[in-house]
Parts: structure tokens; sequence; C-alpha cells
């Protein structure tokens, strides 16, 4: 009786909790599901003339969403690694500088506080051409003989350069701190011992240091692909409200348009995209946990 007693309290307890997760998340995906199946759907007058699959056979098939699709997964495949891979190396090179890592912490983390805008918009200004300037970055680059080259307004590639170069710059403060802060919990005995060994420094980076920090560095992988997978305003800050017309959308901003942009008005397409998007997501996380089951240290 008592243990039923305490279960109760333990439920009571938990109950603010469940109704928030219910209310929030656990409703509004099952209203996703519904509407990603209604054919014809009128958000006007809340009807529609069928259930199938054709919201899904009309994303799948539209050359905006394939073109979210690419950009979304260049995006994911370039910054994910990158940025983790820099991280880790000004990780340890503020860990090798002890007296001053603290200010040097402090500095590395600032963009990430920065509103996200406010940085596309100074990205902007140094990649733009405009009829006054080619921009600080074209300026550099002529300095060393190049051609300028429009990075906003220009080539595919040079937009999605920026792109990833922003995105890169914008997440990597997070992964400092979280690397720092994992190298700093790694037990210097472990290096003792090793230097006892005349141990080169690589293979104390791969046989110490890289497993003990493993299971950070697979938080951030698996959050750093949720994340760039989730880009939107990323590339709102850098070529507009009009991704469409800029070949830059994402697949968030997919959704976005068909819900408020200016082919707006289409639920149903907007909640076949997003679960498109929830299967992506957890398909590649749910691969990383299998392959962090024979790589991480535990």
């Amino acid at each position: 009786m008592k243990m039923k007693k305490n279960d109760l309290k333990g439920w009571l307890y938990l109950l603010p909790a469940i109704l928030f997760l219910g209310v929030f998340m656990v409703y509004p995906l099952i209203d996703v599901l519904v509407y990603s199946f209604e054919e014809g759907y009128n958000s006007a007058s809340q009807t529609y003339h069928g259930i199938g699959l054709y919201n899904y056979a009309y994303v799948l098939h539209d050359p905006y969403f394939l073109q979210a699709v690419r950009n979304t997964f260049l995006l994911v495949i370039i910054t994910v690694p990158v940025s983790t891979g820099i991280a880790l190396l000004i990780s340890l090179g503020l860990n090798a500088i002890k007296p001053l890592r603290d200010l040097f912490q402090t500095i590395y983390f600032l963009p990430y506080v920065t509103n996200t805008l406010a940085v596309g918009l100074v990205f902007m200004i140094l990649f733009k051409k405009t009829a006054y300037t080619d921009g600080l970055v074209n300026l550099m680059i002529q300095w060393f003989g190049g051609q300028s080259v429009d990075f906003i307004d220009g080539p595919y590639w040079a937009k999605m350069f920026v792109l990833c170069f922003y995105t890169v710059w914008v997440v990597m403060p997070f992964k400092i701190l979280i690397l720092t802060s994992a190298l700093a919990s790694v037990n210097p005995d472990y290096y003792s011992v090793a230097r006892l060994d005349a141990t080169p420094n690589w293979r104390i980076f791969t046989k110490i240091t890289l497993p003990m920090i493993s299971p950070m560095i697979f938080y951030l992988v698996i959050t750093g692909f949720i994340g760039a997978f989730k880009a939107y305003s990323d590339a709102v800050a850098l070529f507009g409200t009009d991704l469409n017309a800029a070949g830059m959308n994402t697949i968030v901003g997919y959704v976005y348009d068909m819900l408020y942009g200016n082919s707006g008005g289409y639920p149903s397409f907007a909640s076949a995209a997003a679960l498109i998007l929830f299967v992506i997501v957890l398909t590649i996380t749910c691969v990383n946990l299998l392959i962090s089951k024979k790589h991480v240290y535990r």
C-alpha cells in the first residue's frame, strides 16, 4: 500500500511536465500527422476531399522541396564535421594554455550569444557586392590577384560557401565550450603514466584524449546534425526571405513557405514535408546511436 502511495505521489509530481509535453509536443505531432494525409485541405473552411498519400507525392516531386533537401544535406555534411573538427583543435589549444584559458574561452563564446540576424548582417556586408564596393572579402581576393565573386547573389557554390562559413561560425563557440570542459575533466593521471612511458603526443591523443572525450564529441555530432537539419534563420539572415528565388531554401524554410510564405496556405503540404524531415533526422540519429555503441567510451 505504501509503495502504491509513493507511486501516486511520483505521478503527481510528473503531471505538470506530462501535461505540458502532451499539449505542446504530442498533440501537435498527431495533428501534423493527420494533416499530412488530408488531401485538398482548405484552411479557410477546414474541409478536405479525401485521405491518402497525395501530399507526400506532391512534396517529393516539388522542385523547390528537392532543392531544399539538397541544400540542407550539403549544409549538414559540410558544417557538422568541419565545425566539430575546428572546435576540437581550438579546444586542444586552449587546454594547453591554462593561464589564459578562461579569457579565450569567453572570447570564443561571444558569437554564440550574439543575435543570429546581426551576425548574418555582418557576413552579408563582408561578402556582398554593391554598386559602391565589392565587399571586404572580395577586396582581399583581389589583393592576391583573384577575381571578385558575388557571394550573395552570384553562383550557387559561392552562396553555399557563405552559408556553410556562417553556420560554422555560429555553432563553433558552443562546441568549443563543451569540448574545453570535456578536456578539463580528463583524469591527468592517465597523461602522467603515458609520459613516463615516453608515449608520443599523437598516440596520447588517439588512445587517451579522444576516447575519454568521445561521449561529448558524439553529443555534439548528434546535436549538430539536428541543428543543421533545422537551419532556416541562417539562410534568411544572408539571402533574405525569398529563399526559393535565391536557390538557398532549406527544408524548414520550405515548411514555413508552405504555411506563411508567398505560396502559403497549404498546411497539408507543410505537414508532409515536416514529417519527411522528422523521418530523416530520426533515421540519422538512430544510425549515429548504433555507431556510438562501438566507438564511444563508456
